[in-house]
């Protein structure tokens, strides 16, 4: 059956240059998608206007529905996926004077829990030999060390399980990959694509967008039969000597990122669901590296 990859998130930015790149070197069809049809379509054509050819599917990570409507699509049209990244994620800009909190909250929820609904649904129909990148922010390791000791160690700890995580935050899918399918030598990891010239991180940034893709691209196309990396976090093509902690599919994991604070938020600043900042901080920004199995790539700005 003919092997096919989805980027979520690509009708422009990084997305756009890793789904650039696939087109030129992928033996299969790549599926560029977007929330908004007319943006994602413009961005095909512009692709099919430099000789390249991508299929477009409309897919919002925030509606569950869409997200099982993608899943639907690609089990009965392909048999599954053979290749996933998930580089759709959200940021506010550093000018933006929405509260703190709403700002925390609004991430989170693209940032950290829709790609986990990506990720259960997909996960299940990812092809054996499968690869799955997570697009992430190495603030999130930034984020949490300035949280207590107590609350690192329970991060950073191999035998968190889902239930508590979503109680601190919520996690886990590599390490479940290697349990329940080990022989499909399905890999899994956290890239960082590095500061890259976006709409989201700005014009001053150091990388140019195809230099922001290399490295998802490289994990999305590691040779068949390869073992290793699998759940860990990886920069420039290079596995990095990292707390043993990944961040959410974001280049902005971090609310404090997203606004430019890197400072402690003030205290008593909360969420709708009377977080403290600190814990805050961290449910946003991190979570451990068994978080997705497969082919886990996490890419950091």
């Amino acid at each position: 059956m003919q092997k096919v990859a989805l980027v979520t998130g690509s009708n422009k930015g990084i997305g756009f240059a890793v789904v650039q790149s696939l087109c030129k070197q992928y033996d299969g069809d790549v599926y560029l998608s977007s929330r908004d049809v007319g943006r994602g379509t413009a961005a095909v054509e512009k692709l099919k206007s430099e000789g390249l050819k991508a299929f477009f599917r409309q897919l919002d990570i925030n509606h569950l529905e869409s997200v099982r409507a993608a899943r639907d699509f690609f089990k009965e049209k392909y048999g599954g996926v053979d290749v996933l990244i998930n580089n759709a994620g959200i940021a506010f800009k550093v000018s933006d004077t929405t509260p703190f909190g709403t700002q925390a909250e609004v991430t989170l929820k693209t940032n950290f829990f829709a790609t986990r609904d990506i990720c259960d649904e997909f996960l299940p129909i990812i092809k054996s030999g499968g690869r799955v990148v997570n697009v992430s922010s190495m603030m999130g390791s930034i984020a949490l060390n300035r949280c207590s000791p107590e609350l690192q160690a329970r991060f950073r700890s191999s035998d968190i399980t889902q239930e508590e995580l979503v109680g601190l935050m919520e996690r886990i899918y590599a390490r479940k990959l290697r349990q329940e399918r080990p022989a499909d030598r399905i890999l899994l990891n956290a890239c960082c694509p590095g500061w890259v010239r976006t709409d989201m991180a700005g014009p001053n940034a150091t990388k140019s967008p195809d230099e922001g893709a290399i490295t998802p691209v490289y994990l999305a196309l590691l040779p068949a039969g390869a073992e290793e990396p699998h759940g860990q976090f990886v920069s420039d093509k290079e596995v990095q000597p990292c707390p043993a902690t990944i961040t959410t599919s974001r280049h902005w994991a971090s609310p404090l990122a997203a606004t430019g604070h890197h400072h402690q938020p003030p205290l008593g600043i909360t969420t709708s669901h009377h977080w403290n900042p600190q814990s805050l901080q961290a449910h946003y920004c991190s979570f451990p590296s068994h978080y997705m199995g497969k082919e886990f790539v996490c890419c950091y700005f």
